[in-house]
């Protein structure tokens, strides 16, 4: 329970360092903003322009300046039409509902982006239920947003998080979870435990939530580093992220499907042999190895000779089919993983140790 706990507050702080940076750039973006909209624009309560920078800035993951732009013009055209629409017919329920309709079929006309759509009838909703518009314009409000927009975008350059930092936490995800299936695998092969395998393919089936996660916050961290100067020289470490971006997917997915293949060879009458379940787990070990290495922002060199290890390794005789798969299956992940350490896929398919095809036992008869 104590351990349970403390690897809960460990991933919360962990969260919490890697979220920081996000914070900072709300509060100090927000109350900038604010400056601006009273000091310079001179509006009275530039509401929307401190409104703007939490959304600009709190986008999430992923296209942080496409979603920008379609924040802040859906923000200023949900505000400009509210407004004028307020301001000639008034506040209530069918004023509300009006005003709503009519913002969100303009930003359909022009944009169909589902955040666009909807944040230009959020902002709608506030102008006609929350701010009366009897001291301020509507295109002072779109200034408002407009200037939030600005700011969010600044704020985001000059108190970045760290792009390297982003890419590093959730590619270990990915490979963490990528080892975990191949020594599930492993461990199964060897005490022959069919629940243990079945295990390891229910843990593989939830694997591509990672690959997602990882691949948004690939594109944050690319934006990061074009948005902001400090962290230019990022670019170089940030390349060896994109390099293994889509070979350690491709990874994953041969990993589901030596897993399925574990369970099915673990019922067959010549269960894997327990070699096979030590190369499992030498790739497992490899992935980790990549984790660290690129996390060290060093060349993969380690990962890289140790998948060459395996990958000249003779195949084992006296399997069954389904070992055969499990093999063919584990070339590929190696493969995979030796073009994330920055291999082309034809030197990399280069040192495998050349197989005969598997054969189907059962077709001789």
């Amino acid at each position: 329970m104590r351990t349970r706990l403390r690897d809960h507050v460990k991933e919360r702080l962990g969260t919490f360092g890697l979220l920081a940076p996000s914070i900072a750039q709300c509060a100090a973006g927000a109350a900038l903003a604010w400056i601006i909209g009273i000091e310079l624009l001179h509006h009275p309560r530039p509401i929307f322009a401190p409104i703007s920078v939490l959304i600009c800035v709190g986008v999430g993951l992923g296209q942080r300046l496409r979603r920008v732009a379609e924040l802040v013009i859906g923000v200023s055209l949900g505000v400009g039409i509210g407004d004028l629409l307020v301001s000639w017919i008034g506040s209530g329920a069918w004023q509300l509902a009006l005003v709503v309709a009519l913002a969100m079929s303009v930003a359909v006309l022009l944009n169909s982006g589902a955040l666009f759509i909807a944040q230009a009838g959020s902002s709608a909703v506030l102008v006609a239920a929350l701010v009366p518009g009897d001291d301020v314009g509507g295109l002072d409000r779109m200034a408002d947003a407009l200037t939030g927009g600005v700011v969010g975008i600044v704020a985001v350059a000059l108190l970045p998080a760290s792009p390297f930092r982003i890419a590093a936490k959730h590619l270990s995800g990915v490979l963490d979870a990528l080892s975990t299936v191949l020594e599930r695998d492993a461990e199964a092969i060897e005490k022959r435990d069919v629940e243990l395998a079945a295990e390891a393919l229910e843990e593989a089936r939830t694997t591509q939530a990672a690959v997602e996660e990882f691949e948004h916050a690939l594109e944050t961290a690319k934006e990061i580093t074009l948005i902001s100067p400090l962290h230019w020289h990022r670019k170089a470490n940030l390349a060896r992220y994109e390099t293994a971006a889509v070979p350690v997917d491709l990874a994953l997915r041969n990993a589901r499907v030596l897993a399925r293949r574990t369970l099915a060879a673990l019922g067959e009458a010549s269960p894997p042999p327990p070699a096979l379940a030590e190369a499992l787990r030498e790739v497992s070990e490899a992935a980790l190895l990549l984790q660290l290495e690129l996390g060290a922002g060093r060349e993969p060199t380690l990962a890289r000779q140790a998948l060459l290890a395996v990958a000249a390794r003779e195949r084992p005789d006296g399997l069954g089919f389904s070992a055969h798969v499990i093999i063919a299956q584990l070339r590929s992940v190696v493969v995979d993983l030796l073009q994330a350490t920055g291999m082309e896929h034809e030197a990399a398919t280069g040192t495998l140790t050349p197989l005969d095809e598997p054969r189907d036992e059962s077709a001789r008869s």
